[in-house]
């Protein structure tokens, strides 16, 4: 049902994905966008295959999780190769990014049952009633490079899981990962096509999208791209789910642990060469900690290695494409332009791959381009705070909203100040993360919806009400 990829170099196609080693800039593969015929073929086998899923009982459903986990497992080193080689992550993190798809399989297995059991619902009299929450169809994932395994398993996990059919359109220098994932859910047994890939253009993405076999839409990506599947997806009367990246603010009250949180903002900020959604990319100090903060953070920053990703004792590999890395420092030089004082890095790397220097701004101020915008890299942005009230105010002037961050010793005041943050998650005295029990989606402009935890399992369901009345 998927196009064949290629790796002759000498084989150039018009139209397709292209998947490059950003450390090394050689070509690994090229993969011909599937033609109509072939998208036709592999809608027809994903409904197909839906239709079996559909009735297929939990039991065995929870036995092929189980074997997904395993098949995770048994192919990681393999899945993490592909991981390194085509965006660019160290290779210790490669691996770990795998394990933690092959866990978050394990929690779904174990507690997904539970969640997606019928629900009773107490009424008066006699009567009963129980919500069942039932799976809706063929769900077209529009997955995104940073984390080519993990975003499409905290996708596919729960929306399978729940019975439906599953659509990839992962980005296109990562198809590698795509067709990786395909093979493993056929190897964990999977019903053929209920777990399939699209590789076609955006203009067939509007056409799948219209399609009646689909159901919902869920994207992770830019907010660019989430308006134009939002709207497609809107006039075909269809549910959406988006996560549209984030600027999370990074707030160090006065009474912090500083040695603790500029350990944990290096983390934060530089952990996959800076390219994750949910990261701190603001860093708001309050006044008295704010010199200390910003020195001890340089030092740390200034020391972070940069090289070849296969390197177990590398901290930051490349970034995963040239023209994401002139973007970054398209957006770093407009930031100093505009008042910013560069304290650290500000460079590209030349020579061969996409390397970005460790990167740290002092005295960036809302208006500047470093604040306002996502910098999808390896890129810090300090901004000090006159005092609590000035600091929650700085973390809330942004168009997005998926997380934050907030280091103080006073965590009575943390949970009071984490309920004016507008934010989908605030992380008290830790760093951005994400865990198969807790629900990840942000607000404003970071999309809506959530993934992971009973609101994922249940976000692409139809939750069914059955009332039945006994009659004599």
């Amino acid at each position: 049902m998927s196009s064949q990829p290629t790796n002759n170099p000498a084989v150039i196609y018009a139209a397709g994905a292209v998947s490059r080693n950003p450390a090394t800039d050689e070509l690994i593969a090229t993969y011909p966008y599937q033609t109509p015929e072939e998208v036709e073929a592999t809608l027809r086998a994903n409904a197909t295959a839906f239709r079996v899923w559909r009735d297929t009982p939990m039991a065995e459903r929870v036995a092929a999780y189980h074997r997904l986990a395993a098949t995770l497992r048994d192919r990681s080193e393999t899945l993490a190769a592909i991981i390194t080689a085509e965006m660019g992550k160290t290779i210790g993190a490669a691996r770990a990014e795998v394990e933690k798809s092959a866990s978050t399989i394990d929690w779904l297995a174990e507690h997904g049952p539970a969640i997606l059991a019928d629900e009773p619902v107490s009424v008066d009299g006699d009567d009963q009633v129980h919500v069942s929450y039932l799976p809706i169809g063929t769900i077209l994932a529009v997955m995104p490079w940073n984390l080519p395994i993990w975003q499409v398993i905290r996708a596919s996990g729960p929306i399978m899981l729940s019975g439906n059919g599953f659509l990839l359109k992962h980005a296109p220098n990562v198809m590698g990962s795509a067709y990786a994932l395909e093979q493993v859910y056929e190897a964990a047994g999977f019903p053929k096509g209920l777990f399939a890939n699209l590789n076609a253009g955006n203009d067939i993405v509007a056409d799948v999208i219209a399609d009646p076999r689909v159901a919902a839409i869920t994207l992770t990506g830019s907010m660019r791209a989430g308006a134009a599947v939002a709207s497609t997806a809107a006039k075909a009367l269809k549910k959406s789910l988006l996560e549209l990246g984030g600027s999370d603010a990074f707030i160090v009250l006065a009474d912090a642990s500083i040695d603790l949180a500029v350990e944990a903002g290096i983390k934060a900020r530089f952990g996959n060469s800076g390219q994750v959604c949910l990261a701190a990319k603001r860093f708001i100090l309050e006044r008295p900690i704010a010199d200390e903060f910003t020195r001890k953070f340089v030092e740390a920053a200034r020391k972070l290695t940069v090289g070849d990703p296969q390197d177990p004792s590398i901290a930051m590999g490349p970034m995963a494409r040239n023209d994401l890395r002139d973007e970054l420092h398209n957006q770093v030089e407009q930031t100093i332009a505009q008042g910013a004082t560069l304290l650290l890095g500000g460079h590209k790397v030349y020579g061969v791959g996409n390397f970005y220097e460790p990167t740290v701004l002092a005295d960036v101020a809302p208006g500047m381009t470093a604040f306002e915008e996502e910098t999808f890299g390896p890129v810090a942005a300090i901004t000090v705070a006159d005092d609590v009230e000035h600091a929650i105010e700085l973390a809330n002037t942004s168009d997005y909203g998926l997380g934050g961050n907030l280091w103080t010793a006073d965590t009575a005041r943390a949970q009071r100040i984490a309920r004016r943050l507008e934010t989908g998650g605030v992380f008290i005295n830790g760093f951005s993360a994400s865990n198969p029990r807790i629900p990840v989606g942000g607000v404003k402009k970071s999309g809506y919806g959530r993934e992971l935890s009973h609101f994922g399992l249940r976000e692409f369901t139809n939750p069914q009400a059955v009332w039945t009345t006994f009659v004599d």
